[in-house]
Parts: C-alpha cells; structure tokens; sequence
C-alpha cells in the first residue's frame, strides 16, 4: 500500500542552519494498517506527512502508493487518493462556505474535473446521511457556514470530508491537540469508527502518549529525523506509558554511546 524507501530531505543545506529533518526513511504500511506516531518537537513527524502527501518532496528516496511512484506527484493530485486532517480545526475546510458547499468540494475530489461542484438533491440526501454518522446535529445545518462551527464540530467535519471518499491513505497530523478534552476524546471516537469502517491505511501523528496507544495496530518514535521504535500487534497492545518512557531513554542513551564512540 505505502512504501518509503531511503527517504531523506534537509531544510537549509549547505548553511550553518543546516537541519536533516528525516534521515534514510524505510517503512512499508499494509492495507488497513494503523500508526500512531510519536516524538519531541522537531523530531520529523510532520515533515514525514508532509512528505506522504506531496506538500514536500524529498531530498533521496521514494514514495510509492500502490507501487506506483509518486515521489514528484505535486500534492494536489494526490489529493484524489490521500485524505489529511490537520491540528488546526480553521484548516482543511474553507470558512465563509457553507457545510453543504464543503461537502460538495470534498466529495468531487476524486471524481473527474467536469464534474459539477453543484450540491443536488441526491448528494445532499447523501451528506445528509454521513453527517449523522457524527451524532452532532450537523445534519440539519447543511446551510450554516462553517467558520461559525465549534472547533469540535468543524473537525469533525474535517474528518468525515477526509474520509468519506474512502482515500487509499489518511494522514491525521495532531488533528485532536487543539480541542478541549471532551472534544478531542469524541474526535479520537469518532476517528477509530471511521477507519475501522472503510480500513483505511492510517497515520496519525500525536503528542497524546495515552491516545498513540489505545489507537491503531502499529507505533512509530521518531527522534532526529528517524523512526528509532517500530512496535505492532501484541507488543503493541501490552505498551504502557511507563515502558514507552523507558524504551525512549533506552534508545537514546545507546545512540549518546554509540556518538561519543565515534567521535572518539
């Protein structure tokens, strides 16, 4: 499904504020695969999606979807095929237009250019019944604007138009950091629904420790620019906080060894 070979990009090279931001990324995720990615600040995370979906083009390496290379696919047209949902909820959707008007865009995506953005009776019965999948109200509100939505609401609506096309891939970049706990914990529901639902191929960035464990099937730390844990399936599933604190400090003092070795 998404195969990264070799993938290394740096920000400013050649310059004094030089920064490898990924460092030789391989990773092969299968259908229906669920990662939750975590790390500090800068470890590589969000340039990692950025890479996924086009905003960024790497430096080394390969991007494949479905074993088609997509490396220099500029990020638009892989939009057909690659659904995101950012941190910010202001993101992803466009304010001064109105829910049904979102839908519309999101909806013809993927579906040829001549087709019309036009919201009909049929799509708008079939918005209709996605929206309810929500349990916010959402439905009998098709003609509200979506800048006056609650951050809750308006990511959620953000999810929904990033999955209700059924993407190859889902990237969730922090998509619940900026909501109070009683939203995001209702966005982390209503994530695991709908990717279970259409088995989407899932990658979820999150700074939640709790959250990267009670979702998906498989975890990635990222420290530096590279993916320094790898843990899936059961192991995945016996996680805590506790060992996932322990193997970080694990990893990093034999990375600090193996550093002062080579320097000498």
């Amino acid at each position: 499904m998404l195969h990264l070979q070799n993938i290394s990009i740096a920000f400013n090279e050649g310059t004094p504020d030089e920064k490898k931001a990924l460092q030789t990324i391989n990773m092969k995720l299968e259908k229906g695969e669920f990662v939750t990615i975590i790390g500090s600040n800068g470890a590589g995370k969000s340039t990692l999606m950025n890479v996924i979906s086009g905003n960024l083009t790497p430096d080394v390496g390969d991007v494949s979807i479905n074993d088609k290379q997509v490396a220099h696919l500029p990020e638009y047209k892989r939009s057909a095929f690659i659904g995101r949902v950012f941190q910010d909820p202001m993101a992803g959707t466009a304010p001064l237009m109105t829910i049904e008007e979102n839908l519309a865009m999101a909806y013809a995506r993927d579906k040829k250019r001549k087709l019309r953005l036009g919201v009909t009776a049929k799509r708008k019965t079939l918005f209709k019944e996605y929206l309810e999948t929500l349990n916010m109200g959402l439905e009998n509100r098709l003609t509200a604007k979506v800048g006056l939505l609650s951050g809750g609401e308006r990511q959620a609506l953000s999810l929904l138009m990033a999955t209700f096309t059924e993407p190859n891939i889902l990237l969730l970049d922090e998509h619940t950091a900026a909501l109070d706990p009683s939203r995001a914990e209702l966005i982390k529901e209503l994530t695991y629904d709908v990717v279970k639902k259409f088995e989407l191929t899932t990658l979820m960035v999150t700074h939640n420790m709790q959250q990267a464990l009670d979702l998906g099937n498989r975890l990635f730390m990222m420290d530096k620019g590279q993916i320094i844990f790898d843990i899936a399936g059961k192991e995945k599933q016996e996680l805590t906080i506790q060992k996932l604190m322990h193997e970080f400090q694990r990893i990093r003092g034999e990375q600090f060894e193996s550093d002062r070795a080579v320097l000498g």
